[in-house]
């Protein structure tokens, strides 16, 4: 029997579900300098991309650059960075980070730069409402998780 998917503890406290997609579950991150999403793979005990079979690899890819279509129409931005490091959490997830040339951290990379600022209710709700949205125009429909 194969054990159930889980989130890992540190993503479930430092982000946010938005839903799910045919192989990913949707988060935002809670700091709120960037526009910053993540989609984790929901397969038990997921550490690396080479891991997932052919099939699910195109699926995350895919879903990856919906994602990422859908976050440059909503923020516009300079740059969009993918990556997945997991240094810090095991779980195979990969980071969606919208970075402006005017972000706190340009050019260098977000990670350990400075502790998170919370993202305030009302910003949170207008980029899940946002981004939601963007990828329902694309045709892609987030589920309830």
């Amino acid at each position: 029997m194969t054990a159930p998917f889980e989130l890992h503890e540190r993503l479930a406290a430092d982000t946010s579900s938005l839903g799910e997609l045919p192989l990913s579950r949707l988060l935002m991150s809670r700091d709120g300098r960037y526009p910053w999403f993540l989609l984790v793979p929901r397969i038990a005990g997921l550490r690396e991309l080479h891991e997932l079979d052919a099939a699910d690899r195109h699926r995350l890819s895919d879903e990856s650059a919906a994602l990422s279509r859908a976050l440059l129409k909503v923020f516009g931005g300079d740059k969009l960075n993918v990556a997945a490091i997991g240094n810090q959490v095991p779980q195979l997830h990969l980071h969606h980070v919208v970075r402006s040339a005017d972000d706190d951290a340009w050019p260098a990379p977000v990670w350990g730069h400075s502790p998170p600022l919370a993202l305030a209710d009302d910003e949170a709700q207008r980029r899940r409402h946002a981004v939601s949205a963007s990828l329902r125009a694309a045709g892609i429909a987030l589920r309830a998780d």
